[in-house]
Parts: structure tokens; sequence; C-alpha cells
């Protein structure tokens, strides 16, 4: 079905703006039109659908069933095309407000703090919209558009012709234990010797659990996993409460004082590198351009943060 000439984007801001306000005079005030022009608009709409929306009680418009039945979809398509307008404009470079950026929990001690403060005094008026996750989520809202920027640890170089990587630092894997535990006093913890203990990990997705499954590679056997859950943070109150051990980045030290962070022998040694990703086809946009020299300056300073 055609679309008539007399339904256009602007008369459905109009007729939404009734139908939030119920009053002309009020639609009038807040979209600074004049009553006269808000009747027209309604009034036309009504004529370009070849249906009546309102009826007249007095001085009056009262909204039929059939305003409220296209309300739904005039705000879905007003939405979407808000929505494309922004993205659109976004990845132009113009008139960004707004950086969506996605991190792993584990870096929200230290690393994103300290990069969305650096990013707000490069640029006051960018508002940053920050989405924690694993790995495989936020890489996965990258590759959609949902999210313009991701910081993730990975296990090796990204090896993707369609994403420009930014690295900041490396992390070392350890082993994490509740306080008091019999490998407390050990300078390097040989994974051999816990052939017997039980762990818990990440669930899949998470670049930790990669990290959990490539030091016991190294060492040869399957450890016993008797829970995975899907947060950091549970992990360390399992782990505190002596449920189990596990493998850490040492960045999350900070977060408990209840665990005890260890290292590996050299022939376990699992690391991450904490690596900033945004799309290639968007790489010259100002505010990712901003978000990239920040990832860089953080990087030149110490090796863990």
């Amino acid at each position: 079905m055609a679309i008539d000439e007399e339904i256009t984007l602007k008369k459905l801001e109009v007729f939404l703006a009734f139908m939030r306000l119920g009053s002309l005079a009020r639609v009038s005030e807040e979209l600074g039109q004049s009553t006269v022009s808000v009747h027209r608009a309604l009034h036309t709409l009504e004529e370009g659908l070849r249906c009546p929306l309102f009826k007249r009680e007095g001085r009056n418009l009262i909204a039929l069933p059939t305003a409220y039945a296209f309300a739904k979809h005039a705000q879905r398509a007003v939405g979407e095309c808000e929505e494309g307008i922004r993205k659109v404009r976004e990845l132009a470079g113009f008139d960004a407000s707004r950086i969506r950026i996605g991190s792993l929990y584990s870096l929200t001690l230290r690393c994103i703090p300290q990069l969305l403060i650096a990013l707000k005094m490069r640029k006051p008026d960018l508002q940053p919209d920050l989405t924690l996750g694993s790995n495989e989520d936020l890489l996965r809202s990258l590759a959609d558009g949902r999210l313009d920027a991701i910081v993730i640890g990975v296990q090796s170089p990204i090896d993707d012709k369609e994403l420009v990587a930014v690295p900041l630092f490396e992390d070392e894997v350890q082993l994490a234990a509740p306080l008091g535990s019999p490998y407390a006093n050990m300078e390097r913890v040989d994974l051999q010797t816990m052939r017997n203990e039980k762990f818990i990990t990440l669930g899949e997705g998470f670049v930790t659990a990669d990290s959990f499954q490539h030091a016991f590679r190294q060492a040869g056997f399957v450890p016993e996993t008797v829970m995975q859950v899907g947060d950091i943070f549970s992990l360390i109150n399992l782990v505190s409460g002596g449920i189990g051990y596990s493998l850490l980045p040492r960045r999350v030290a900070e977060f408990s004082t209840r665990i005890q962070l260890i290292p590996l022998e050299a022939r376990y040694a699992s690391h991450q590198q904490i690596t900033l990703l945004v799309p290639r086809s968007r790489e010259r946009s100002p505010n990712l351009l901003a978000l990239a020299a920040e990832c860089r300056m953080y990087g030149k300073q110490a090796p863990l943060k």
C-alpha cells in the first residue's frame, strides 16, 4: 500500500505528543507550534490515513480506539527513524554525543574508570554508555552495531580484518585460593600437585575461562570442575568460601581481601592481552579516535593496571 503524502514523520510526532499529553494547548506549548497548526496536523493525518482517529466533544478531541492502535506503530516508526539518523550521523562523525563501550567486569576496578575519566576530560560533551559482559557477548554486540567499541582480554592477537586492535596491557593468570590454603606460602604453584583439588570456573565465552583451559592443557590433565558461574564476583566469593580453587587474572586481586592470588610455574603460564577493538569501518570517527588515543596513553603507564 502506498503511503499518502499527508502522512509525514512530523505529523506523527505531533500525533504522538497529543496522545501523550491529551491537549492541543499542551502540545502547542511543548512543540512550539500554534494550536491551529497542531489541529491541522492531526486533521490532515486522519485524511491521509482515510480513517478517523478522534471524535470532538465540545472543544476537546477524544482519541478513538483507532488512535491507540495507530500510536503503537507510529512510535516504532518515529523511533526507528531517530535511531537511523543517530547511527548515520555517528558513522559520519557528525553530532555524535554518545559512545557505547563494552567491557569485562574484571576491568571495572581501575582500567575502565580511568579511561572514561580521561575520555570525558578530552571530550566533555561526550556521554559514554558502558555495557559489561563476556568476550563472546561483547564481540557479538560489536558486530551487530549495538556497541561502538569494546575493551576485552584475548589469549592471542585478534586476526580479523574488520577490526582495529589497540593493545593496553598484558595480564598474568594466577591461582586463586582462599586465605590460609596449603599453597599460601608457595612462591609459584605447580598445577601437577593439584590433580585432586576441586575447581570453579567462569562459563564459556569469558576470556578467563579460555585462560583456565589453556593452563590445564599445559598441565596435561582436566581438573575436577565442581561449578561454573556467570560472573567473576560470584567466583571470587565461592573461592573465598573454600568451595574450590580457580585461575584468575592478577588484576582482580584488589576486588577481595579474602582470596590470595599465587603465580603459576612458568610452564603453565597463561596471559591475557587487554585490547581495545573498534570496527575498521569506523576507526576515523572522532569519538573512537579519542578513545583509541586514551587507550594508547593508558598502555604507556605501569605494566599492570
